[in-house]
């Protein structure tokens, strides 16, 4: 007898091809398609699906949930668009392995603004014991990638020097090991120090390690190489591929501002890669807005050591100065700050930088820097970053991906942390046009799923994984939006992690279904 049998519904399998009727039944964490007259089949429990899509659970492979979903399990912002497994460990900060305690509660503390704090004090220290932190204890699957900085602390530590030769053999063996505990490959934060010292010899000898183990180059590139073209960023990640002979993944891919050359430039350097027998591919997010930690607007040489030294360079006369003249006028004027923590900097809520620093009767630097003393570093940011004229073309594109690059904490969080995927359904595909149904499911299921090389999720096919989602076509829905985020998706009924219902018929069941998934094993 099956568990569940789901049944009156359309699939989309996440091929790309276009819908099927059938029945879907799962039995434990597995599934099986039955066609014709389901009427006799036995099941404890009989959705009826009639006007639903059911397709694979979206995969998301840009997540920085890695640490607030321990403390925030149920991960509904998430869970409520579709998201089934997510990628976390990605812009080169994931927080596993380490030495000793003390070094990984420090790279916490650096990044705090990005990736918040996970339940203190933490109890793990390498790849498989952060694995195991996810397993059956979160509402969605966990995939690992692993960060260069940590490698590099571990190998050179947080300042700017050259690795050594041994020390680049001992960072090689941090990736082997840490890819034999379960993670799917190597990114880069080429903007967050200490990864972003690494040079491109650097990250070609890791990557070649990765290559080995059948990992990929999953990359937020250096954008401080802009100055050498408007291209060399992504040049740099090309090269990097080719010459590990690994596939490139570039997140976050997108033009930046209208005139930041052409949307063309950025797409045709994918496709020229491709067509020269390269595995490149990207993926995108679906709003105009840009969201990180304040602090990357700060210069690398003020983080040389740390974040003691970021506080630091903060009370120091001499660097503020310094500091003031690098920060550039756009990061100060286009950037609305969330996650204050300290009551009275409450106010400060969703505002800019600019309108801060009238309230407070200050220079809008000594504003931005007095405020991440005040706050300890952790402040998050909403900015402008993607040219909404050509985002769709990037959407759109055969060789891209749908991922949220969503940051979970703060009263004004960026509106995708809520929306990313089902606005492609409500705007890129019913509303515009811009995309056809079957291929924005493939883009958010068994693309991504083929990318991170999961063996057995991203396509409804009997005896995968039972990750689904229910969604209604017509009355799907993304509300958030800037000025008010924090709303959910509408539409979205049903969602099974692992054959459970964590969202059924609209409601949160608290169910913790989720497990990470191993390169290797899943």
């Amino acid at each position: 007898m099956l568990d569940i049998l789901i049944h009156g519904g359309s699939i989309l399998d996440g091929s790309g091809n276009p819908a099927y009727a059938a029945a879907i039944g799962i039995t434990g964490d597995r599934i099986s398609i039955h066609r014709g007259d389901v009427s006799l089949l036995e099941a404890s429990r009989k959705i009826d699906a009639k006007g639903y899509i059911v397709s694979p659970g979206f995969v998301d492979l840009h997540s920085h949930a890695g640490l607030t979903i321990l403390g925030s399990p149920h991960h509904e912002p998430k869970v409520r668009q579709g998201v089934t497994t997510e990628l976390v460990g990605i812009d080169g900060i994931s927080h596993a392995p380490f030495k000793t305690q003390e070094e990984l509660e420090r790279y916490i503390w650096l990044d705090s603004g990005l990736n918040g704090y996970p339940p203190m004090p933490t109890d793990w220290l390498t790849v498989q014991g952060l694995l195991s932190k996810y397993e059956e204890s979160v509402a969605v699957n966990i995939a690992y990638i692993l960060g260069n900085s940590p490698v590099r602390i571990w190998g050179v530590g947080w300042g700017p020097e050259k690795a050594s030769a041994s020390q680049t053999e001992n960072m090689k063996s941090v990736v082997r090991e840490s890819m034999e505990e379960g993670a799917w490959g190597i990114s880069t934060g080429l903007d967050y120090p200490p990864g972003a010292y690494a040079s491109t010899e650097e990250l070609i000898e890791l990557s070649r390690e990765s290559t080995k183990l059948g990992g990929f180059y999953h990359t937020h590139t250096r954008a401080s190489l802009k100055e050498k073209g408007r291209l060399a960023p992504w040049l740099e990640a090309l090269d990097i591929g080719k010459k590990a002979e690994i596939p490139v993944h570039l997140t976050h891919y997108r033009q930046g501002y209208q005139g930041d050359g052409s949307h063309l430039d950025y797409l045709g350097l994918v496709d020229n890669a491709r067509e020269n027998g390269m595995d490149v591919t990207f993926d995108c997010y679906t709003y105009p807005y840009s969201g990180t930690t304040i602090t990357i607007g700060l210069p690398h040489w003020a983080k040389d050591g740390g974040p003691e030294r970021l506080m630091a360079a903060l009370r120091n006369p001499d660097d503020r100065a310094k500091m003031k003249k690098e920060v550039s006028r756009d990061r100060l004027e286009n950037n609305w700050l969330t996650n204050f923590n300290q009551p009275k900097n409450k106010i400060y809520e969703g505002k800019s930088i600019t309108e801060i620093s009238d309230m407070r009767n200050q220079d809008p630097a000594d504003s931005l820097f007095d405020l991440l003393l005040e706050e300890n570093l952790g402040i998050s940011t909403v900015g402008l970053g993607t040219n909404p004229q050509t985002l769709p073309a990037f959407v759109s594109h055969p060789a891209g991906m749908i991922a949220s690059d969503a940051i979970l904490f703060g009263d004004f969080p960026n509106p995708r942390t809520y929306g990313c995927f089902p606005i492609v359904l409500s705007e890129f595909v019913r509303s515009e046009k811009q995309l056809r149904l079957p291929e924005a499911i493939r883009k958010m299921t068994s693309f991504p799923a083929q990318r991170l090389g999961l063996r057995d999720r991203g396509l409804i096919k009997d005896g995968f994984k039972a990750d689904l989602v229910l969604f209604d076509p017509v009355a799907i829905e993304a509300p958030a939006t800037k000025e008010n985020p924090k709303q959910y998706a509408v539409g979205i009924d049903y969602v099974f992690v692992n054959g459970k219902a964590v969202i059924d018929n609209g409601k949160s069941t608290g169910i913790l279904s989720g497990r990470s998934l191993r390169r290797g094993k899943d």
